[in-house]
């Protein structure tokens, strides 16, 4: 498909994680499979169990990791407990997810992910799921739709933007994601260089995968196959994101059963935003199971 991820601070990751010969690592966003390959690529023998939903992730990451000793699997991150007893290992060694949206997800025909494609409104992280952003945008109710604006996107004109979603809805059905961005450029102009439909979008996309929902879970699940002294490394992208894994971990910790290794998140160097600006807003928290 000529597509280039460029995986998040692959470093920094793979010192955070720690990885052992013969350790057995679940990347329960594994996506076309840069930070797997990496954490493989560290030591001897190791083990890799990549979870996504998105099947033709999936399929790239099978030929670019085919040589390493890995079980992929299509299913949300919130099951890899399940995922990895089905295998036949009760704990592991490590875990990371990389919380962005994948260069697949952007740039791949029909997709839905960007406002400045003439294409479905989708969002689908796995297109076996029914529900859809065009679903929301259609059939939420003017009230409904500003609150999820303004609690996933933290979109300050929630209600203004909500209510031209609606009058233009009335006059026929939002399906397209260029339709949608211009019905939101003509209730805000443009100021400065971000696009006045980001946060929406942003904001569609975590109501239709349940983001933060799956992000609760996946922690938990996670924390409970962690082996003592194996590492939770997650990526996060916004604030809402940073907040999840923050207060998780706090949580933990204050169990008894887990030890906050960044009390500050880690995030990328200079020469990496450079070389790659989708990694700007990054921010690696990493904990340690007791």
């Amino acid at each position: 498909m000529g597509i280039v991820h460029v995986p998040v601070m692959l470093k920094e990751v793979v010192e955070m994680l720690m990885p052992v010969e013969g350790g057995v690592y679940v990347d329960g966003t594994v996506g076309l499979g840069g930070h797997a390959e990496s954490v493989l690529k560290a030591v001897k023998g190791c083990t890799l169990i990549g979870i996504d939903r998105d099947e033709k992730a999936l399929g790239i990451a099978q030929e670019k990791l085919k040589n390493y000793n890995v079980h992929l699997i299509r299913d949300r991150f919130s099951n890899m407990k399940i995922a990895v007893e089905n295998i036949g290992y009760k704990k592991v060694d490590g875990i990371l997810l990389d919380l962005g949206v994948s260069t697949l997800q952007f740039k791949a025909e029909g997709r839905g992910f960007s406002f400045l494609k003439d294409e479905l409104l989708n969002m689908r992280m796995d297109e076996r799921e029914k529900f859809t952003a065009e679903d929301i945008v259609n059939e939420y109710s003017e009230e409904r739709i500003s609150h999820i604006l303004w609690e996933y996107g933290e979109e300050r004109f929630s209600r203004k933007i909500a209510k031209a979603i609606v009058n233009a809805r009335n006059k026929r059905p939002i399906t397209s994601c260029m339709e949608l961005a211009k019905i939101i450029e003509r209730a805000l102009p443009r100021r400065g260089r971000i696009h006045p439909a980001t946060k929406t979008f942003q904001a569609l996309r975590i109501e239709v995968n349940r983001e933060l929902v799956e992000l609760n879970a996946a922690i938990d699940a996670g924390v409970s196959i962690l082996r003592a002294g194996g590492r939770f490394c997650i990526i996060s992208y916004h604030s809402l994101e940073d907040r999840v894994v923050k207060h998780s971990f706090k949580r933990l910790a204050s169990h008894g059963v887990f030890d906050i290794i960044t009390k500050k998140p880690i995030a990328p160097c200079r020469e990496e935003v450079l070389s790659n600006p989708s990694s700007r807003s990054a921010k690696l928290r990493v904990g340690e199971k007791i």
